[in-house]
């Protein structure tokens, strides 16, 4: 849909373009409540983090320097915001490659106890940790508890169509963009998993602790966790200062995403109007103001602990993502009806996805699934929680009432395939691309929004 017609903030705006009007509504919300809700879940990281080191410095202390730090960046010093960005999201890049390297070598015997233990803890105790149950039942309910964890990690393609209204050349560069970001996820995430189950066994003692108890240590990896118990020196503190500086990196990242997203809305009237208000320097103020607002959250963990609070808001922003992505995958699904009732080829759209529209169904139906388990825990006997029901399924109550609240009160109407546009701004991209020349390399300078969709597609 985006290499079709490549617009900004477009799985928002095809929702609204391809589906029904409330539909878009509900979507942009949704997506600005995910993105602002990761501002608290980064600032709670945060803090854990520190506290490897020591629990001298108040958690209360802690969260107002970081917000402190926000402000700074998001409002005096914006013009920095994307060099920031850039030399941050950089170092998440190595991070990456250097753990999954030092799994490699620790693996093979290269580390201060000559231990070489491979795959050890695949037998020794296990791949498989068994969860509230025992036997298979407790491995599978294991393997989905993990599963639910994994969702929450899945941003990063919609990422890359949030920059489609400013690249060069979108319709070449964007099937690129798309396909490297799958590598890279897979790459990153799928190899990270593989090194985290080969370093630590799932019942490490330390480990359970730290998450369980909410220790000071709960900050510290599973790399990290590894690194002590094969006494590897100072390296540790060198992880956690490249940790913290992700924490930092896309808590501030979620502060402008976040803010702009907000913005958006109330420049198509979908929020406020006074949300649109700048400063000289063109930074939409209030917008900022309430994400900021919105961060007070992390607070929560001053009285609850930080591991409790960095799980609800896992729960929350795991279950507003996977919303996200049925909104993407059903919006495609009446794209592709509106181009057949349309009578407009398949074959003539610069880029056709394979196994269409099955892949699609099945994504749909898988996200919507994982949405509803997300927090299954909370019913298992012994294990009911307000709070965690809440961040759990509260998205999955507020879209439908965004939704309805916007359709009935606008008299809006879910759009008939053969009234569906397909055609406004199709043209001027179609000239666009026909009359393109790429321009000789050069020095480009760093700007905020283009800075963030670069990070977006290197940094995971």
């Amino acid at each position: 849909m985006v290499t079709y017609l490549p617009i900004s903030s477009p799985f928002i705006r095809f929702a609204s373009r391809y589906v029904d009007d409330a539909f878009g509504v509900a979507a942009g919300w949704n997506f600005f409540i995910f993105e602002a809700a990761m501002v608290p879940f980064e600032i709670t990281a945060c803090s854990m983090i520190i506290n490897y080191w020591s629990d001298v410095v108040p958690v209360a202390a802690i969260i107002v320097i970081v917000l402190v730090l926000f402000i700074l960046f998001n409002v005096f010093a914006v013009k920095w915001y994307g060099e920031a960005e850039f030399w941050l999201a950089l170092g998440k890049v190595l991070l990456s490659v250097g753990l999954i390297l030092f799994t490699f070598i620790v693996m093979l015997g290269g580390n201060p106890k000559r231990d070489r233990f491979g795959f050890r803890y695949w037998n020794k105790p296990g791949a498989f940790a068994e969860y509230y149950k025992t036997g298979d039942l407790g491995r599978w309910l294991g393997f989905l508890a993990c599963l639910i964890q994994a969702s929450f990690t899945i941003a990063g393609p919609d990422y890359v169509s949030m920059a489609a209204g400013e690249a060069v050349n979108p319709r070449m560069i964007l099937p690129s963009a798309f396909n490297g970001m799958f590598y890279r996820l897979t790459s990153f995430f799928v190899l990270g998993a593989l090194c985290v189950g080969i370093l630590v066994p799932y019942n490490d003692p330390k480990m359970a602790a730290a998450f369980e108890d909410d220790l000071p240590g709960a900050a510290a990896s599973p790399y990290v966790i590894a690194m002590d118990r094969l006494d590897i020196p100072i390296l540790p503190h060198i992880v956690n200062a490249m940790v913290l500086g992700a924490a930092f990196s896309a808590g501030n990242s979620y502060v402008y995403c976040a803010s702009r997203s907000l913005f958006g809305l109330a420049l198509e009237g979908k929020a406020p109007r006074v949300l649109t208000k700048c400063t000289k320097s063109g930074v939409p103020i209030y917008c900022v103001g309430v994400v900021l607002l919105i961060a007070l959250l992390a607070f929560l963990q001053v009285s609850n602990g930080a591991a409790v609070v960095l799980q609800w808001f896992v729960n929350l922003v795991t279950a507003s993502q996977l919303i996200n992505f049925s909104v993407v995958t059903f919006t495609y699904t009446r794209f592709r009806k509106a181009l057949m009732a349309q009578r407009v080829p398949r074959h003539s759209l610069p880029y056709q996805s394979l196994g269409q529209p099955y892949v699609a169904y099945t994504a749909m139906v898988c996200t919507i699934v994982m949405a509803f388990v997300g927090g299954y825990e909370v019913f298992l006997p012994g294990n009911w929680d307000v709070p965690t029901f809440l961040f759990s399924y509260t998205m999955i109550g507020i879209f439908p009432i965004l939704y309805f609240s916007w359709k009935f009160w606008h008299g809006t109407s879910i759009k008939k395939p053969e009234e569906v546009d397909l055609v406004t701004g199709v043209d001027k991209i179609e000239e666009y691309t026909r009359n393109y020349v790429a321009e000789p390399s050069r020095r480009i300078c760093v700007h905020p929004t283009k800075s963030i969709a670069f990070k977006m597609s290197i940094s995971l």
